[in-house]
């Protein structure tokens, strides 16, 4: 049984709560924020119900304490919202939109009595074309969704049905802002980015848009043509982004009748022969990412945080201990999260969202224990359905975030959770971005292609050494340290080690750094992330507390720790 733990940002939730612009990749002046309160019911059934016997907070899932429902309903339930809206005066420019950005797993929406189309995917928006169907006045808006975890077809990451240790609560429903905005008949549907140390070159996927480009550059703007969708970007004195200097250039770009504001920042990243070992380096040179593990849950709001102000406080709390780095561990966050690492500058190793076959015995235990080898993962995750699933869920995945310069990094099967093909896998998300570093198997079953040598250590003898590869540390530590009145399962503690004060856990931390990773950062260590940011409901191995209202270590001596893990590197 899970205690309500409040976040700060949970204590005090407005009415209308994420009011924020959701998109700031393509952001438009048309925008109607649709969250709030909406009707809410459940049935086994696809048949829209006649009532509405509920209200939940949008854009909270049902399970959480913020959405005011605290409840998992059966799998494969119906879970409908309902809600009316009307348009501003002179809103309507040609095309209305309706923007789903988050829900998991499918949902359908159906305007006026009108079916509009459906969605597959928890982790990627869905958006209808709802233009035909919205009358003056008032409309009346429903939105089905339905979640089924039962045979794990669908990427969903650490929800389970019983939750417990590092199995989290499931999610269903929306989680995250649904709004509206109004473009022109032609207009810019996408923007994509190369870029490099000196320029970008952007492409809006359309040889038939023509404009211009205006870049706010601290010399003075300038504007440059798009011509059939394409524009090169090349500010006379480059800024280049990193997480110690988190340069951003904003954009305006107007075609035709479309107008929208956009960013971009130059920064490459490359594997590098320096002296005896191979290097990640991040704009020509070496650079340890030096990291935390980030699940993306909150004890208020699970998946989704009150406020996203919060993913800031999250961003400035690690920064503040000395941290470079997260690992977006197995969750695919809104893109406001993106945002916030753009500009404070967080690097972020993305995992894919996993799904399929796992194994306690096979995928954790026995690994931890040093069998950590297979013959082949082709015959792993054999299932072709559920293997569609996650190469779909991995490309939305891609295309989705891949402008967002603080990505550096893909995960794609971690400790052989779904594994399957890896070397086929690791071939398609090259062909979807050739700009990143990737880690096809993360932790143990090195199967296949891969750019880096990924190791997972929580028990037993460090037995590293650098190989041909680039060598990462993508999961250590996790001590618990359980705080009274920050809890969510009181009596439950899960973890890789335990401590009583937070004297006892700063030094065991400051230890491990100091006898384990900064001897192997010398010896050619790239990167290495600790489990893990927060608690989250019975793992309490967090450096923040689940409610984010204790930090568990002193900043002074982390912020120490890192100065010297980055020396080390050059």
């Amino acid at each position: 049984m899970k205690e309500t733990l409040f976040t700060a940002a949970g204590e005090a939730l407005p009415t209308l709560p994420w009011p924020d612009y959701p998109r700031p990749q393509l952001q438009r002046a048309s925008f109607l924020n649709l969250n709030g309160r909406w009707q809410f019911a459940v049935s086994p059934s696809d048949e829209l119900p006649d009532r509405y016997n509920q209200d939940i907070l949008v854009p909270f899932c049902p399970e959480s304490v913020l959405s005011g429902i605290g409840k998992h309903f059966p799998e494969g339930s119906r879970l409908f919202y309902h809600r009316s809206f009307s348009l501003p005066a002179k809103f309507n420019r040609g095309k209305i939109l309706l923007h789903v950005d988050g829900a998991d797993q499918q949902v359908d929406c159906f305007l006026n009595g009108q079916f509009l189309g459906g969605h597959t995917g928890g982790y990627d928006a869905a958006t209808f074309d709802i233009t035909a169907a919205v009358l003056p006045g008032e409309n009346q808006l429903v939105l089905r969704t339905r979640d089924d975890l039962r045979g794990r077809v669908l990427p969903c990451g650490k929800q389970v049905e019983k939750p417990g240790g590092m199995w989290y609560t499931p999610v269903s429903g929306l989680w995250q802002t649904v709004w509206l905005e109004s473009v022109p008949k032609r207009y810019i549907k996408r923007l994509d980015f190369a870029c490099d140390l000196e320029k970008a070159i952007l492409d809006v996927g359309d040889e038939s848009l023509f404009g211009t480009v205006t870049v706010a550059d601290p010399s003075g703007n300038f504007t440059v043509p798009l011509e059939k969708g394409r524009a090169v970007l090349r500010p006379p004195q480059p800024r280049l982004w990193s997480p110690e200097s988190p340069f951003l250039y904003s954009i305006l770009i107007q075609a035709g009748e479309d107008q929208v504001e956009s960013y971009f920042a130059l920064r490459t990243l490359e594997i590098k022969q320096i002296g005896k070992y191979k290097r990640l380096c991040l704009n020509g040179k070496p650079y340890f990412f030096h990291g935390v593990l980030d699940q993306g849950y909150w004890s208020d709001g699970i998946f989704t945080p009150a406020s996203p102000a919060a993913y800031e406080e999250d961003i400035r709390a690690m920064k503040a201990l000395g941290f470079n780095t997260l690992r977006k561990h197995i969750k695919v966050e809104p893109p406001l999260f993106y945002y916030a690492c753009d500009c404070l500058g967080m690097a972020v190793f993305q995992d894919m969202v996993s799904n399929g076959d796992y194994s306690f015995l096979r995928d954790t235990v026995l690994p931890n224990l040093g069998f950590r080898t297979r013959r082949s993962d082709k015959t792993i995750h054999p299932d072709p359905v559920t293997r569609a699933a996650f190469l779909a869920g991995m490309e939305a995945t891609v295309t989705t975030l891949k402008n967002h310069p603080c990505i550096v990094y893909w995960t794609i099967f971690n400790e052989g959770w779904g594994q399957f093909d890896s070397s086929a896998v690791y071939k398609k998300l090259r062909a979807l971005d050739h700009s990143r570093f990737i880690d096809s198997t993360s932790g143990w079953f090195i199967c296949g292609e891969t750019d880096v040598d990924s190791r997972h250590i929580y028990f037993g003898p460090w037995k590293l050494k650098v190989g041909k590869k680039p060598l990462v540390l993508t999961e250590f530590g996790g001590i618990c340290l359980p705080v009274k009145g920050h809890l969510q399962c009181p009596g439950r503690s899960y973890g890789y080690g335990a401590c009583k004060t937070p004297e006892a856990l700063e030094t065991a931390v400051l230890t491990l750094y100091e006898q384990r990773v900064l001897p192997l950062v010398e010896q050619g260590l790239c990167a290495a992330i600790y489990t893990q940011l927060s608690d989250v409901e019975e793992e309490v191995n967090g450096l923040l507390t689940a409610d984010r209202k204790v930090c568990k270590l002193a900043a002074a001596p982390m912020a120490a720790m890192a100065k010297r893990l980055t020396e080390a590197c050059r």
